[in-house]
C-alpha cells in the first residue's frame, strides 16, 4: 500500500505541474508544458489500447499548449527507429517510446540520447540504461492476477488450459507469461496443452483457437489470453465450434468490458492507458525544464468483473 501510495501522490504531483498553472507564491507562472513539441512512436495503433494512449496524449497536448505527433510502429522496430530518427530532426523536446521489442528498440533509446533529447518509455519496456524514465504497470502481476482468476473461477487446481501470447520478445508478453509461470508452478496439476503468440490481434487469435479447438477439443478447459483482444478472438472461435470455454484477458477495452458483463468473458485486468500516457508525458516536460523524475513509475492493475464492470465502462 505504501508503494501505491508513492505512485500515487507523485502521479498527483505530476498532473499539477503539468496539467494545470504552477502557482508560486502569489504570482501565477506559465504551463511549462506550454508550446513545447513532442512525439511519439507506438509499437502500433492497430488495437485499441494504444489507440487509446495515442487519443489521451492528443487530449493532454491540447489542454496544455503542445504540439503533439503520434507515429504508428506497425510492429516493427526499425520502423520505430526511423520514427525516432525523423522526430530527432524534427526538432522535438521529447520523445515517448513505446517499443515493440525489448532488445531491438534499444536503438531507438540510444539515438535520442545521442541527440540530447529526453526519451521516456511508456507502457511496454525497453532494456536501455539510457532511458530517462519508464511509466507503466506490472506486466508480472498482471500474468498472476488473470492465472489465479480463472483458478478460483473453476474452484479447481486441476485442469487444462491454452495460453494465446503477445508479440514474442516484446516486455508485456514476456512478463505476462512468466507471471502465468509463477502460478502455474504452485499448481503443479494444471496442465498448458498449448502455448503461441497472436501478436494482441483478434483474428490472429480467433484462428489459433480454430487450429487447437480442432486438435483438443473438450480437453480445453480455459483460455488465458494476455491480452482481451486476443481472449474476445479466442472466444469467437469458442462459440461457432460450439463450445463454452472460460476465458479472460487484459486491458480492461470496452468490448471487453461489455463482454464481462454479459457473461462472455470471465474477467478483464484493467491496465490504465490514459493514466500511463498523460504520466509520460508530464515525466517528459519535467525532463525538458530540468527537472528530476523517478526513474519508474508504477500504475495498478484492477480485476473488472461482472460485479464491478460498470464502473469501467467508458473509462480509460
Amino acid at each position: 500500500m505504501k508503494k501505491f501510495a508513492k505512485v500515487l501522490a507523485l502521479l498527483l504531483a505530476l498532473t499539477m505541474i503539468c496539467g494545470l498553472a504552477v502557482i508560486t507564491g502569489a504570482e501565477e507562472a506559465e504551463n511549462p508544458a506550454k508550446g513545447l513539441k513532442i512525439g511519439a512512436t507506438f509499437y502500433s495503433l492497430q488495437n485499441e489500447f494504444t489507440m487509446r494512449m495515442d487519443n489521451a496524449a492528443k487530449k493532454w497536448a491540447e489542454e496544455n499548449g503542445v504540439e503533439y505527433t503520434g507515429y504508428d510502429g506497425q510492429y516493427d522496430a526499425a520502423t520505430q527507429l526511423s520514427q525516432v530518427e525523423t522526430m530527432i530532426t524534427q526538432g522535438v523536446d521529447a520523445i515517448i517510446l513505446n517499443p515493440q521489442d525489448a532488445d531491438a528498440c534499444a536503438a531507438c533509446v540510444e539515438a535520442a540520447a545521442a541527440a540530447g533529447i529526453p526519451i521516456v518509455g511508456v507502457n511496454t519496456m525497453v532494456n536501455s540504461d539510457k532511458l530517462n524514465g519508464y511509466v507503466g504497470s506490472l506486466d508480472v502481476s498482471a500474468g498472476e492476477d488473470i492465472m489465479q482468476f480463472m483458478i478460483d473461477y473453476l474452484k479447481s487446481d486441476e485442469f487444462n488450459i491454452v495460453i494465446i501470447e503477445g508479440p514474442m520478445g516484446q516486455s508485456a508478453q514476456l512478463q505476462r507469461f512468466e507471471g502465468i509461470s509463477n502460478i502455474l508452478a504452485k499448481n503443479e496439476k494444471i496442465k498448458t496443452l498449448a502455448c503461441d503468440t497472436a501478436n494482441w490481434s483478434r483474428s490472429e487469435a480467433m484462428q489459433l483457437m480454430e487450429t487447437w479447438l480442432t486438435t483438443y477439443g473438450e480437453d480445453i478447459d480455459a483460455v488465458i489470453g494476455e491480452n482481451d483482444e486476443m481472449a474476445l478472438g479466442a472466444r469467437e472461435a469458442i462459440k461457432a465450434a460450439g463450445f463454452d470455454i472460460p476465458c479472460i484477458g487484459v486491458d480492461g477495452i470496452a468490448d471487453a468490458v461489455a463482454a464481462v458483463k454479459s457473461g462472455d468473458m470471465i474477467a478483464s485486468d484493467f491496465q490504465n492507458a490514459e493514466g500511463q500516457m498523460t504520466g509520460a508525458l508530464d515525466a517528459a516536460v519535467i525532463l525538458v525544464n530540468g527537472g528530476e523524475i523517478e526513474k519508474e513509475i508504477w500504475i495498478p492493475f484492477e480485476m473488472i468483473t461482472p460485479e464491478n464492470a460498470d464502473e469501467y465502462v467508458n473509462r480509460y
